[in-house]
């Protein structure tokens, strides 16, 4: 088990003053940036699109270099960064400029040497999907099969091959001859971890889809329906916007599937379709301001979850900048809370408590006072190790386990 409470921070986007710093253990530097995708604009529909990244996927590492995926509303590039830090010298033929020399000035034959150099980062775009999505693509999912991915938009998903940029294959189709008949679209999908012929795909009504590529060509109909009857007095106006899936990822083991609607995170058992197994309270505390949510357009936000290595612990963000953290096997839970004030390395998280009413302790925060501009979305375990990024606007948060940052 982690102890939820004892997170150090290693640092945060947005500040440079860390670089000209020794390196220590607990710090962390801007490794290499690159411009994946440009401002485009769709003359046949007459719109545009913009640069911004929706999912970023990173493929198993196969030799020295990295691979990853990348895709703004429309387009997917496949990028190899490369990492140098020797040089060759002493050729025969070139001179230190690496122009050709006079043949005839040559005399004497030398062996090249590699001499150190100071670390390059190199990116180079190796494949570009384009052409493949009509709809806004909402995510990519690496096969474990490490030589295929798939892309969803609102209504498709495509099988896409790693090295042939000029087809996919259409697996999952829910557009409806008839627009008006559209009821729910396509929110997430992911690849089982283990199994190459199974993916997962989530919908704004609430439901998950398990589809055996096995079956047919077009995964039209479903191995597996996972939905959790509605309670009718718990049905409001707002029903069906909270109970859509922003996120979903398989288990490490892959036995279990984790997902976020916007007031829950709910664990299922790939075994069990008729409810999850687990559900844990994010911020029931907004069940009273999804009016005001709404009406600010907070009820639309998309909030990411993410598995422990271990895969007995979920984490989810929130608002405010904090995050919450539960453990499955102790059920206990905590919230806390990224900010520049706690960002210090070996600065220590202290837990944060939401108050809606009544009695209010010396640290507790009123559920009015909570910043919605504030917000973390996007949220990323380390496989193996107690580390954790969390992104909050224009910062990027690393935060590590005590116990094992005082072990180095």
């Amino acid at each position: 088990m982690i102890p939820l409470s004892f997170f150090t921070c290693g640092v945060h986007g947005g500040n440079d003053e860390s670089k000209n710093e020794p390196y220590s253990q607990g710090e962390y530097n801007v490794y290499s940036t690159f411009q994946s995708h440009e401002p485009e604009f769709d003359y046949l529909k007459s719109l545009e699109i913009e640069e911004k990244i929706n999912k970023i996927k990173w493929l198993p590492q196969q030799n020295a270099a990295h691979s990853l995926l990348s895709t703004n509303d429309k387009t997917i590039k496949l990028w190899k960064i490369t990492e140098r830090d020797k040089r060759p010298e002493g050729y025969n033929l070139k001179d230190e400029e690496g122009k050709l020399k006079d043949l005839s000035t040559v005399t004497s034959l030398q062996v090249p040497v590699l001499k150190p150099m100071d670390l390059m980062v190199e990116v180079t775009p190796r494949r570009i999907f384009a052409n493949g999505h009509t709809y806004h693509v909402n995510s990519i999912s690496v096969n474990s099969d490490c030589e295929t991915y798939m892309s969803a938009d609102d209504l498709r998903i495509n099988l896409w091959h790693l090295a042939i940029t000029d087809r996919s294959f259409n697996i999952v189709d829910i557009k409806p001859a008839n627009m008006e008949d559209l009821t729910e679209v396509i929110t997430a999908s992911e690849f089982h971890p283990h199994h190459c012929n199974l993916f997962v795909y989530s919908s704004s009504k609430g439901s998950l889809r398990l589809c055996d590529m096995r079956a047919s060509a077009l995964c039209d109909k479903h191995s597996k329906l996972y939905e959790e009857p509605e309670d009718p007095s718990n049905r409001s106006f707002f029903s069906e916007i909270i109970s859509s899936v922003s996120d979903v990822k398989f288990s490490h083991s892959g036995r279990y599937m984790l997902t976020r609607d916007y007031l829950t995170v709910k664990v299922w058992d790939l075994n069990m379709e008729t409810k999850p197994v687990e559900t844990y309270q994010v911020h029931d505390y907004l069940r009273s301001k999804l009016c005001s949510l709404y009406e600010n357009d907070c009820i639309f936000d998309k909030f990411e979850c993410a598995w422990n290595g271990s895969d007995s612990v979920i984490m989810t963000g929130a608002y405010n900048n904090f995050f919450r953290m539960f453990d499955r096997n102790t059920k206990r839970d905590v919230t806390l809370e990224a900010s520049r004030e706690s960002s210090k390395p070996r600065a220590i998280l202290k837990p944060r408590r939401v108050c809606v009413g009544g009695k209010r302790r010396k640290d507790d925060i009123s559920v009015d006072s909570l910043d919605f501009t504030k917000k973390i979305l996007h949220t990323a375990w380390h496989p193996t190790e107690n580390i954790i990024a969390i992104a909050a606007t224009n910062n990027l948060y690393i935060f590590q386990d005590k116990v094992n940052s005082e072990m180095h």
